[in-house]
């Protein structure tokens, strides 16, 4: 007879000691027994390339792949006017945002309207969340900007297609779970951390300054050299635009409809308000706003992406452009599927979804995007945010927007001259203070405070030492966390006596041990018999799986 002395209870257990002894090393055998048998088989690379190639043809994995097959047979007639308004409203939206980003990318405006409407067409086919738009976006058009600087449109073109080849393969691999791996304080961090480098980059824009602002650093050096140089009359049209924006977007939820479409549409109501007020000025021979000048007319031509171009009066290969874009054709589509899957998780409200698939249509819409000019694309917080709130009950209603862009391109490019930047500048800049996740933080801190630090650690290098190294530092910093708190099992102990007063202490350690932990959990034990004096230790097991022959291997 023994008995079991706990911090609450004290329980008397009808069990010898040796026999108690047996009983835990028989459960220890039957556990690696069982190990044995269960053992992960890990299959090789080619079969499980074949099953995942051959299985589309399989009509089930043919319904994953394309959902339009799911649900256009149930598709009703009631869906078509909200999909094809959520579309338009959407439509409203992108086109001024096209523009701002193109300018923003350091190309012609027009190819920000190229980028704009062949991924709404595609995801169509085979998106799976119908609040999700594809298109251009500020971190993307920001990572061009970064990489392909002065290199010019044939290497964002490029950079689109091999973007959307690397996504492509990741969805076919079922890779999508690698996401997984990169914490919510590190995600979070890392798009506030754009959001302010796109907000700063654009203030240049919105005070007529010159020069070229890339880094969050960079941004500010240039306008403190150049803000004796600033236009007022730019200035103040930038600031105006801002605060309209704000109080456009307050009306969605003062007034019922009129405040709804105005909200939904403030972004259209402020640059066609910007141009009225720059074509008038030109009528009456004042010209006191920076524009955005000629804009291409036209749809754009449907050619292979360009896998040559000529640079500085010399022509270079397909080689040559990879290596120019360097480590961009890795840190662009990593951050096209971080943005896209944050979106399509936001708006699952709790359902599960699949990110493999989402990564095989962001895969399809960069690559038949690149046949018509488009820079890299992603799915847009913004947009998505307008999609849902207009009502969209499909992902048809990405029809309506691909449409409404193709007839701007078509007719409305003329008008395009007259865009003032700085109004431009100032949709950028209101669209950003509400990516900066300041809730986030004060819910980390909340919840867990120690995930602040790879929070603060991935804002703060993104800003000072650019997007790409800022996100790498991050996980990494979140990695050595995780590792950190394996290599750190919580212990339990209990006591137990003998009815002749021999003293035995039991450790159980909350989770499995891998190699980095045997250490840890040795010098625990060796601590705690220091303290009671307990000659006879038996170590709990029930928690550890694989690693209990890695222990064993330790004692020899």
């Amino acid at each position: 007879m023994f008995e079991r002395k706990t911090k609450s209870k004290t329980e008397v257990c009808c069990m010898t000691i040796s026999e108690l002894i047996e009983h835990k090393q028989k459960q220890f055998n039957d556990n690696v027994d069982t190990e044995d048998d269960c053992r992960e088989k890990f299959p090789s690379v080619g079969p499980m390339l074949a099953t995942k190639l051959g299985g589309f043809c399989n009509r089930k994995l043919l319904l994953k792949r394309l959902p339009i097959l799911q649900w256009l047979p149930e598709y009703e007639a009631g869906f078509l006017i909200e999909d094809i308004v959520a579309g338009l409203s959407v439509g409203l939206t992108v086109i001024p945002q096209g523009i701002a980003f193109a300018v923003m990318a350091n190309l012609e405006p027009q190819y920000g309207l190229y980028s704009a409407f062949m991924g709404c067409f595609v995801y169509c086919l085979f998106g799976s969340c119908k609040d999700l738009t594809i298109g251009p976006t500020a971190i993307m058009a920001l990572m061009v900007q970064v990489y392909v600087g002065s290199l010019g449109a044939d290497f964002a073109v490029l950079l689109s297609f091999l973007a959307g080849c690397i996504i492509l393969v990741f969805g076919l691999l079922n890779l999508g779970f690698l996401v997984q791996f990169i914490s919510m304080p590190v995600t979070a961090g890392f798009t506030s951390a754009a959001a302010i480098t796109i907000a700063s980059g654009q203030v240049k824009s919105l005070l007529g300054l010159p020069g070229r602002s890339n880094e969050f650093v960079d941004s500010w050096t240039n306008v403190y050299r150049h803000f004796g140089e600033t236009k007022l009359w730019d200035a103040v049209l930038g600031f105006a635009t801002i605060a309209v924006l704000l109080l456009l977007r307050s009306l969605r939820t003062k007034w019922s409809a009129v405040g709804k479409y105005l909200a939904l549409s403030r972004n259209a109501v402020v640059v066609i308000g910007g141009a009225v007020l720059a074509y008038y000025f030109s009528t009456v021979g004042c010209s006191p706003f920076s524009l955005t000048g000629t804009v291409t007319p036209g749809l754009p031509p449907v050619n292979l992406p360009p896998f040559s171009t000529v640079l500085n009066n010399q022509t270079l290969g397909f080689s040559e452009m990879t290596a120019k874009l360097g480590s961009s054709i890795i840190a662009v589509p990593l951050i096209a599927i971080l943005e896209t899957i944050a979106i399509v998780k936001a708006f699952s409200k709790g359902k599960s979804i699949d990110a493999t698939q989402e990564l095989v249509a962001l895969g399809m819409c960069n690559i038949f995007g690149s046949f018509v000019s488009s820079m890299p694309i992603t799915g847009s917080f913004t947009r998505s945010a307008v999609n849902n709130n207009s009502g969209v009950r499909t992902t048809l209603g990405g029809l309506a927007t691909g449409v409404l862009v193709l007839l701007s391109l078509g007719l409305l490019t003329d008008t395009f001259y007259f865009i003032p930047k700085s109004v431009l500048a100032g949709v950028m800049i209101a669209a950003m203070f509400f990516m900066v996740e300041f809730h986030a933080a004060a819910e980390i801190w909340r919840t867990k405070k120690v995930d602040i630090i790879p929070f603060i650690v991935t804002l703060v290098s993104c800003l000072l030492l650019g997007l790409e190294y800022g996100m790498l530092i991050g996980i990494g910093l979140n990695i050595c966390f995780v590792l950190y708190m394996t290599s750190r099992p919580s212990i339990d102990q209990a006591m137990l006596r003998t009815s002749s007063g021999i003293e035995a202490m039991v450790v159980k350690p909350d989770q499995s041990l891998i190699y980095s932990s045997i250490e840890y959990l040795k010098h625990k034990i060796v601590k705690m018999t220091d303290k009671t004096q307990v000659g006879t230790v038996i170590i709990d097991g029930s928690n550890m799986t694989t690693s209990v022959k890695v222990f064993r291997s330790s004692d020899n």
